[in-house]
Parts: structure tokens; C-alpha cells; sequence
């Protein structure tokens, strides 16, 4: 693989991992709430690693092809956002255990929730689209393997930067009742808003 293009590729992968959305927006609320956030980042990045593989074996290519399927795929993601953000915030504020953590549901059911965010999101799935073909190389590695590479590199990315954001929310919040809230209603606002941009985007671009 070109080292140089592998490094470009990191360095757009790190910037988009950093950017809020609604992957933010969901882990920020998992760190607060949460005994764990790991269920919901290791959902996430099951859900980002399917992704990967099938741009990698060129499902990517069906999408392109047939813009329907892409239709679909936002229509479900968005509506998975809003209910999400709605829940979030008709949601009362969870107890919190002897030692300040909040209570919440079982892991399968934070994995779930982890994995639909991220594998339900269009805007994830265009920029994977778009960025994994972009920085393989004509020669060495075939391609499908080098796009599997610099997916893998992409989901370290989002590892360690996802579990910093989710421990970075819990040790400023989960002390602090009405921050909790506070933010625990702005993430389900900022979901909203996300599902409701998916809609209004692609029904503009009929």
C-alpha cells in the first residue's frame, strides 16, 4: 500500500471521527447513562465494519446503481434518529447507583441501539463510499484488501476517540443531575434534527 495515501486517509478519518453528529450524540448520552459504554461503541463498530465490508466487496457499486436502495436507507436511518431523539426526550432522568452511575438497560439492548445509529446512517455510508476507493493504490494489494485495511484503520480511529468522548461525558456529568438532563436533551435534539436534515435532503433532491 502507498504509505502516503494511507496517511492522507488517516488523517480525513481522524477529522470526520471528530466531527459531532449523530454518533456523538448517541455515545455522549451511552457515557452518561451507561454503567458501561462499551456495548454501544462495540455496536457501533460492528455495524461501521459490515459497512466496510461491503463497499470492499463492491455492494457499494448496487447502491450507486440503484439510488432506491440508498432512498431506503435514509428513510430508515432518519426515522431511527428521530425515534431515538424523541425517546431521548420525553425520556425522565434514569436513577443513579450508590456511587453516582446511572442505571440503564441490559448491553444487548445498548448494542443494538449502537449498532442501528451507526448502521442505519447514510451520511456514514456515503463518506465510506466515497473515501475508501479514493485512497487505493493501482498497484500492490488488491483493492478490495486495501479498502479493508483502511476501513480497519478507520474503526481504530473511532475506538479510542468514541471511548474518550463517552468517558470525557461521564466523569463532567454524571455528577451533575441537570447537566445530565441538560445534555441528555440536547442529544435527543441533535438526533432530531439530524433525522429530520436526512428527510429534507432527500426529498430536495427528488
Amino acid at each position: 500500500m502507498n504509505p502516503v495515501l494511507v496517511a492522507q486517509f488517516w488523517t480525513i478519518a481522524v477529522l470526520l471521527a471528530l466531527t459531532p453528529g449523530a454518533d456523538w450524540a448517541y455515545i455522549m448520552g451511552a457515557g452518561v447513562r451507561a454503567k458501561s459504554a462499551a456495548p454501544s461503541i462495540l455496536g457501533m463498530l460492528t455495524a461501521y465494519a459490515v459497512v466496510i465490508v461491503a463497499v470492499a466487496l463492491g455492494v457499494g457499486t448496487l447502491v450507486t446503481q440503484y439510488p432506491v436502495v440508498l432512498t431506503v436507507l435514509t428513510l430508515g436511518g432518519a426515522a431511527y434518529l428521530i425515534w431515538l431523539g424523541v425517546s431521548a426526550l420525553v425520556k425522565r432522568a434514569e436513577p443513579v447507583g450508590p456511587h453516582g452511575e446511572p442505571i440503564t438497560g441490559s448491553a444487548a439492548a445498548q448494542f443494538l441501539r449502537g449498532a442501528g445509529v451507526s448502521g442505519i446512517n447514510p451520511k456514514g455510508l456515503l463518506l465510506l463510499l466515497a473515501l475508501l476507493p479514493q485512497f487505493t493504490s493501482p498497484t500492490g494489494m488488491p483493492a478490495a484488501a486495501q479498502m479493508l485495511v483502511l476501513g480497519a484503520l478507520h474503526l481504530a480511529d473511532i475506538a479510542v476517540i468514541y471511548t474518550l468522548v463517552a468517558l470525557l461525558a461521564r466523569r463532567l456529568l454524571r455528577t451533575r443531575p441537570r447537566a445530565l438532563a441538560l445534555v441528555g436533551r440536547l442529544s435527543g435534539a441533535m438526533m432530531v434534527l439530524i433525522g429530520v436534515s436526512l428527510l429534507v435532503e432527500r426529498f430536495l433532491q427528488h
